[in-house]
């Protein structure tokens, strides 16, 4: 049921008490009412007082009580940041993590010092989602030539329209795994795959389990699935020097680790952890 709310600050009160009782965070009142309201976090302090159309009553207050229900914010309103841009994101695919810009330093970083400025590097985004990986890459080090794959056509469209808002040229292909990408070589692979075992799903958040796609999210073997098949695939598609960087679950380390060792003897292998300390990319680095 609509509330009706006569000023901004009213309005922020209401809705901010309103998620607290229903055990959500009260900051998402803010960021729904600057979405409405079309204002930086400024604008909407300097507005408090400003009166509130029956038009944005509305709309705030059917978008607050859908994150309340346990809809992630990010849906509702549609958009995310990841890496200093703005990325489209609903329901076909992930929400974008922090935790993954990690991935994208590191990566920046290796590209940088194994192939200096040596032209022509063919970089892949295997499971891309968003694109956040595959758009952040190409954006980052515009020399790039960037192919970013899926199994979602639903994803690969969220995708292909975060790319041309953003100014990216990306190749785009569907399909599973390596399967699109086999017909060449490549010096820099990285991939974002569904790493959760479905035993875990007990213990995570209902806004993630009820609707973020649980086919980016779950793999079975303990969530090692996919990079088990990464690694049995992948070694035929390097190029040498060239470098695979993954990200994993907190206590996947050592099993990726390992597989990927088994399936490249003469590369190093190295574990990285997260701005929180925990186990959060593998690294397989090819010399030449």
């Amino acid at each position: 049921m609509t509330q009706h709310f006569k000023f901004v600050y009213e309005a922020l009160n209401g809705a901010s008490s309103f998620l607290r009782d229903n055990g959500r965070e009260e900051v998402a009142a803010r960021l729904l009412l600057q979405h409405v309201l079309k204002k930086s976090y400024t604008g909407l302090l300097t507005s408090m007082h400003d009166e509130m159309t029956e038009d944005d009553n509305q709309v705030f207050w059917k978008m607050v009580e859908f994150h309340a229900s346990g809809m992630p914010i990010q849906y509702i309103i549609g958009k995310e940041e990841f890496y200093g841009r703005t990325f489209i994101v609903n329901e076909s695919v992930l929400i974008p993590r922090p935790e993954t810009e990690e991935l994208i330093v590191e990566a920046t970083k290796r590209i940088k010092r194994i192939f200096g400025d040596k032209p022509a590097i063919q970089l892949a985004d295997i499971g891309t989602g968003s694109g956040a990986i595959a758009i952040t890459m190409k954006k980052e080090i515009p020399s790039l030539f960037v192919t970013a794959t899926d199994i979602s056509p639903d994803a690969l469209s969220v995708a292909k329209k975060n790319a041309e808002i953003l100014g990216a040229d990306i190749h785009f292909e569907e399909g599973d795994l390596t399967v699109p990408i086999e017909q060449q070589k490549w010096q820099v692979i990285l991939s974002n795959p569904p790493y959760i075992a479905y035993d875990e799903a007990k213990d995570m958040s209902e806004v993630v389990l009820d609707h973020e796609p649980h086919t980016a999210l779950f793999a079975d073997e303990d969530g090692l699935a996919l990079y088990k098949r990464l690694a049995k695939n992948l070694p035929k598609l390097m190029t040498k020097p060239s470098f695979i960087g993954v990200e994993i679950g907190y206590a996947q380390g050592p099993a990726v680790a390992k597989l990927f060792k088994e399936s490249f003897p003469q590369a190093k292998i190295d574990i990285l952890q997260d701005m929180n300390g925990k186990n959060r990319m593998v690294f397989c680095e090819l010399g030449e």
